[in-house]
């Protein structure tokens, strides 16, 4: 996620660390160079100019020159502009306490507007006990109401299907009907997209609007199409008012055009992004982590929230007393690489950590990725209950019939055992160590840490 531009903003910030003054040539340089990342990452000229005219004013208003570390304060100052444009602070969608709450969905075909309603679907689901409906008003393909139909199915949720002989007026007051008769408490309705934004598609969502009278009216954007994506944005806020943005394929998008400039632009925030193509990557947009992560400081917040939704409570206690006992096996090593693909993998989890380009290089050069994981997997399920739990009795006999079992080769089994091997020294060092190797120490003292501005 915007590898191109986090690069770029840590080869700029480097470039100023550790100095002592920064002189007015220095400060021009880099505002500059600020400017043409963000041109070359698609982010829309006005926004730019006016980050740019931000940083300048609040750089010469606190007299940063005369600073004992100004590379600090700049820093801060440009991880507050980026924050700034991106929306401040997460915004939750707006629920109606009292009656049901609406949301209409639109937006261009191929933006993935379909999956994403069942994936906001899934979302609201897991945080609250809410009776959710889907639907749509899509009468132009019966493909799209199907696959709504089966997503709707595999996360757990209702769906009324479409009469596709009825009008878009006749449709709308039927869905209307249906939910308020069965108690709902969400209403999620799609909408039909187009190639191009047309004036049938705005007259039919204005009809849709009206019936439904939403409290939410959401677009959906696709981040690849970079600052596409918000100009579309603004036509679509224009005609029918958006209130509020979900980028999808974020994931994909190394620049970060669209997140950096549909806010600025409509006047909405985006409230959620998606990561991946599984119902599950989906998560709420947080501003100030993102700007975070832009600048190589990474999201340790984001990452902490994924393992506490993700990792069983009552097998981390069981690890932390194995730890403590120094009875860790192969069999707890497969299921913290299982724990981790839930977390969403070695490529989501580096993603989040701080100097995300040196650790991802690192990781690349070390071999470490998904598919490694997963081999790691398929290996330790190729050996004997008592191999797994005994792995100093792996010897080359054994790791031959094990490579062979798994489909790998015997070096990648001298892999495994050297990486298990080392984790178990590490862990017996941090038994040695006292409370400093508790997890939970551990954790309190990585919420005490200040922000990485050094």
């Amino acid at each position: 996620m915007f590898n191109t531009l986090s690069n770029k903003f840590e080869k700029i910030i480097s470039s100023i660390k550790g100095k002592a003054l920064i002189s007015d040539d220095d400060l021009k340089t880099t505002l500059r160079e600020i400017r043409i990342a963000l041109l070359e990452a698609d982010v829309a000229l006005n926004v730019v100019k006016d980050l740019i005219e931000n940083l300048n004013k609040k750089i010469i208003g606190q007299e940063v020159l005369k600073k004992i570390k100004p590379d600090q304060m700049i820093i801060k100052l440009v991880n507050d502009e980026i924050t700034r444009i991106l929306g401040s602070e997460n915004q939750e969608l707006n629920f109606d306490k009292n009656n049901i709450t609406k949301i209409i969905f639109c937006g261009l075909q191929g933006s993935g507007k379909t999956t994403t309603v069942a994936k906001l679907a899934n979302f609201i689901s897991k945080k609250s006990k809410k009776k959710i409906l889907i639907s749509s008003t899509d009468i132009y393909r019966p493909a799209a109401q199907e696959q709504l139909k089966i997503l709707c199915n595999k996360i757990n949720i209702d769906f009324l299907e479409a009469n596709l002989d009825l009008s878009i007026n006749e449709l709308s007051n039927k869905i209307m009907t249906y939910c308020k008769k069965n108690m709902y408490d969400v209403l999620l309705v799609d909408t039909a997209g187009r190639q191009v934004i047309d004036s049938k598609m705005m007259i039919e969502l204005k009809e849709i609007k009206s019936i439904i009278m939403p409290q939410e009216s959401i677009l959906i954007a696709d981040s690849l199409s970079g600052q596409d994506a918000a100009n579309i944005a603004k036509k679509f806020n224009d005609e029918i008012g958006i209130t509020s943005n979900i980028l999808t394929r974020i994931d994909g998008d190394s620049r970060g055009g669209a997140a950096l400039s549909i806010k600025s632009i409509t006047g909405s925030p985006i409230k959620f992004i998606g990561l991946g193509e599984k119902i599950d990557d989906f998560e709420a947009f947080h501003p100030e982590r993102i700007a975070s992560r832009i600048l190589g400081m990474g999201d340790i917040v984001s990452l902490v929230e994924k393992a506490s939704e993700n990792i069983n409570k009552n097998e981390a206690e069981k690890l932390v007393n194995k730890i403590s006992k120094g009875s860790f096996d192969l069999e707890d090593f497969s299921k913290q690489l299982k724990q981790m693909s839930k977390i969403g993998g070695v490529s989501s989890m580096l993603s989040l950590l701080p100097g995300i380009s040196k650790i991802q290089k690192q990781a690349a050069e070390n071999n470490i990725s998904d598919e490694i994981v997963q081999k790691q997997l398929a290996i330790i399920s190729s050996m004997t209950k008592k191999e797994r739990r005994d792995p100093e009795i792996i010897k080359a006999s054994r790791k031959i019939r094990i490579s062979n079992g798994s489909g790998t080769k015997v070096q990648d089994v001298n892999k495994l055992l050297k990486q298990f091997f080392t984790s178990v020294k590490m862990m017996k060092k941090m038994k040695s160590m006292g409370n400093q190797g508790n997890p939970k120490d551990l954790m309190n003292q990585l919420k005490n840490l200040p922000p990485n501005f050094n």
